[in-house]
């Protein structure tokens, strides 16, 4: 599989199966006996990306202990944000095939999995505070969503460094939060 995901990097969301025999240094037919087609294929590469490269990065930032929320908020939001950079290709393999057809939204289950851990974090906070809880999913889900909608734009428009787009969403997913979550501590 790490050939397949290597073949992503080097030429994109359109890669051929040829690519990825290419990388991993064996035929066509070879691949062909471990994928039924080229679809088998791209769920696996995403499932990799997911399991491999966001969730591992994404989930360690949002169940690290940080000295704020607004810490915590900016090391998630950085953590996708460098990703998206780093790995512009993986980023635009994984946009290109979300919501396919028939087929499993890995990344959509991402996403879920993302909104979820922050979420339950949220809750907590609240919880200890004596507060209701049941807003706090609404609330990861809107930030999940707020950071990867800017981010695509981004992606494409780069009118600013990156961490000037991570300080304007910190800003704005904080300035909401804060009005909303007790304070930390």
């Amino acid at each position: 599989m790490g050939a397949a995901v290597e073949a992503v990097r080097r030429t994109g969301p359109d890669f051929a199966v040829d690519d990825v025999a290419r990388s991993a240094g064996v035929s066509k037919t070879v691949i062909y006996r471990y994928f039924s087609d080229k679809d088998e294929l791209v769920d696996a590469v995403l499932e990799r990306i997911s399991g491999a490269v966001l969730l591992p990065r994404l989930l360690g930032e949002i169940t690290a202990d940080r000295l704020d929320d607004r810490a915590g908020l900016r090391a998630v939001i950085a953590g996708f944000v460098s990703l998206v950079e780093d790995e512009p290709e993986l980023y635009r393999f994984a946009y290109a095939h979300s919501g396919r057809s028939g087929r499993a939204d890995l990344v959509a289950a991402t996403e879920h999995r993302i909104a979820e851990a922050l979420a339950a974090l949220m809750a907590d906070r609240l919880e200890s505070a004596g507060r209701p809880s049941q807003s706090s999913t609404a609330w990861a889900y809107g930030i999940v969503g707020m950071v990867q909608l800017a981010t695509h734009w981004w992606s494409t428009a780069r009118t600013m460094p990156a961490p000037e787009l991570v300080e304007q969403l910190v800003t704005l997913a904080h300035g909401g939060l804060g009005e909303l979550l007790p304070p930390s501590g």
